[in-house]
């Protein structure tokens, strides 16, 4: 039983979650309920509350925090698929889950710089849940202005059906929606329920219980990716997590492109690296000030919850919803064939002398190895969708998966 510390918890959000916990059926959530009260919660969860310290200074970073380099190579892909698809205006970037803005102020001022003609055939549409984080959005946005491009806040839901050609694209946003998590229990697979009671101090305190699946989906998503549980292979007890909004969100995706592609970076693994048998306790992870732990029952709303992303899922779903596979690739090798070994070539060629010159220089190189540390952000996964294509466009390499083993 783990117990809400009000000193650095939310306590009025872990009062919230009690009474959702108390008001449910049979007087328990699911561990999706509660990732998305302590994620998602509008007024106190920590997306709302935490949406400006992001970064050096808040519990994580992500590759736009390293500097622009991210942001314009990913450009350089995006300006090649608008031409492998004839240069279609408008072609619509829609960036999913956009953070501070960070990634849309990189991309936008290198198009502007670097390639005006596709400037002038781009649409630009966030998605983004969080209010704050809109309002840290538009505040980042705001000195674009002057670019004129055609830049709207959307919910996917409002997206019409069939109406993108472009791109859909996300960076570690699938990592952070809720997921269910199930154990197994005498060769039986069942789900992790949240209860709650309160303390002689008053304080809530939090507990897990097994119990029957919570939806049929649950089993039928261990049949999409051809795992078997239950088999002898995995251990009693044994413990992971299931990513159903991964595959809503993915369905509603396809259902609003029309034709193009879709591009999603994040952490995770193929199915049977994700339910390895070795792997008994799943990859739920808690991030707090740059630490990590285990434990989702304390810093409620001030810690973020994440759960690597199973890429076979989304590889299986979008077939069964209209889109084929392009590649999968690791982010290091991505960026590479954009371009950053060229980046690092030039750095390390410039005639920088003073003090201050080379100290910028080296923050750049090490922002640029960073972003292809094997250890790290260059072992991410970049899986890349299409919708729609014809069959000649269908055939064109695009230069990101260029360096995938043939």
């Amino acid at each position: 039983m783990a117990i809400l510390d009000e000193q650095d918890s939310n306590p009025t959000l872990g009062n919230l979650i009690a009474q959702q916990i108390a008001e449910s059926f049979q007087q328990r959530i699911t561990f999706a309920d509660y990732m998305n009260s302590v994620l998602y919660q509008p007024q106190h969860g920590y997306y709302a509350t935490n949406a400006a310290v992001i970064g050096a200074r808040g519990d994580f970073f992500t590759s736009p925090h390293l500097g622009a380099d991210f942001g314009e190579l990913l450009t350089e892909q995006f300006v090649q698929m608008w031409e492998v698809m004839q240069r279609p205006t408008p072609f619509t970037l829609v960036e999913m889950g956009a953070g501070q803005g960070l990634l849309a102020v990189d991309i936008l001022r290198y198009v502007q710089r670097q390639h005006p003609e596709f400037l002038r055939s781009l649409e630009y549409i966030i998605v983004e849940r969080s209010a704050a984080l809109i309002t840290e959005q538009q505040r980042q946005l705001k000195a674009l202005e002057a670019l004129e491009v055609s830049l709207h806040w959307r919910s996917l839901e409002a997206i019409p059906l069939a109406s993108v050609t472009g791109c859909f694209f996300s960076n570690e946003l699938v990592d952070a929606f809720p997921v269910h998590q199930i154990t197994l229990a005498s060769g039986q697979l069942q789900e992790i329920y949240v209860t709650s009671v309160k303390g002689e101090n008053g304080a809530v305190q939090f507990d897990e219980v097994p119990g029957d699946l919570s939806t049929p989906r649950l089993a039928a998503y261990f049949e999409l990716v051809g795992i078997d549980l239950v088999s002898k292979s995995y251990p009693d007890r044994y413990r992971s997590e299931v990513n159903l909004v991964a595959l809503d969100w993915l369905e509603t995706v396809a259902d609003r492109l029309q034709r193009g592609y879709v591009l999603t970076i994040d952490y995770g693994y193929t199915s049977d690296r994700y339910y390895s048998p070795t792997r008994a306790q799943g990859t739920l992870q808690c991030y707090y000030q740059h630490t990590h732990h285990s434990n989702p029952y304390i810093h409620i709303g001030r810690q973020d919850l994440t759960a690597h992303v199973d890429f076979t899922a989304l590889e299986r779903q979008g077939k069964q919803h209209g889109l084929s596979t392009v590649g999968f690739i690791q982010q290091g090798l991505f960026l590479m064939a954009l371009g950053l070994g060229d980046r690092m070539v030039a750095l390390s060629q410039s005639p920088a002398s003073s003090p201050q010159a080379i100290q910028t220089l080296l923050q750049q190189r090490n922002a640029l190895h960073l972003l292809i540390d094997p250890m790290g952000l260059g072992n991410f996964g970049v899986l890349v969708q299409a919708k729609g294509l014809t069959s000649s466009e269908s055939v064109h390499p695009l230069k990101g998966l260029s360096l995938l083993e043939s």
